[in-house]
């Protein structure tokens, strides 16, 4: 097994947040990941390459081992499912919330509902548990309208400040979990690689309980 270790990065917000960390803890690609249209890059380790793909694709290239590790949302994992991944660290960043959402003051459905949401899995485990019978239709975005429309009673999707959600007309419910990013790696690669992973893991480590050290002091 090649000694080159591939690092999945994800796509918006969470690379956003993802970039700095990784320059805490002295890792850094060798061109602007921004400006470039490439999805490879190189890194100033010479055995550590970064691979910028979409949020829901990172646990997929992990587990399969075309990336030995990852950076994902909570969210994602939830949805995707744990199965070949090790997540030996939470980087603390691009914290947000799972939750239910309606519209403001209106009463929650009964035993049975129509919930829209991209998070399918996570929704149907929840309701479930919880003995509500929901349909549960899948949608990629702008999903307040599902309940503006008629479509859904209620909507499963992360919010961060709330200010969409009230903008139309609708408020947070119940708290699903809470999310933020976190550093999986292939089980397979963990113990091929593990000389390799090992000290690139401690790097980021070190860098979270640092930067949570600062936060600490300023508070």
């Amino acid at each position: 097994m090649s000694k080159q270790l591939i690092l999945a990065l994800s796509k918006g917000r969470i690379l956003d947040e993802t970039l700095p960390l990784l320059a805490d803890a002295g890792i850094c690609p060798t061109e602007d990941l921004k400006k470039s249209r490439k999805l490879l890059f190189d890194t100033n380790l010479a055995n550590v390459k970064l691979v910028v793909i979409r949020a829901s694709d990172v646990p997929t290239y992990v587990q399969l081992g075309a990336a030995d590790l990852g950076v994902a949302g909570k969210d994602t994992l939830l949805e995707h499912g744990a199965e070949g991944l090790y997540e030996p660290l939470d980087l603390e960043i691009a914290r947000c919330k799972l939750m239910t959402a309606g519209i403001r003051d209106a009463r929650p459905a009964g035993p049975r509902r129509r919930v829209a949401t991209k998070f399918v899995s996570v929704a149907r485990s929840y309701y479930a548990q919880r003995g509500i019978q929901a349909e549960v239709i899948k949608l990629y975005g702008a999903m307040e309208l599902a309940p503006l429309m008629n479509l859904a009673d209620e909507i499963v999707d992360i919010v961060d400040t709330g200010n969409t959600l009230r903008a139309n007309g609708m408020e947070p419910r119940e708290v699903i979990a809470s999310i933020s990013t976190r550093l999986v790696v292939n089980q397979a690669a963990m113990t091929m690689k593990h000389r390799q992973l090992k000290p690139l893991i401690e790097r980021l480590r070190e860098a979270v309980d640092n930067r949570r050290q600062t936060h600490s002091a300023l508070a």
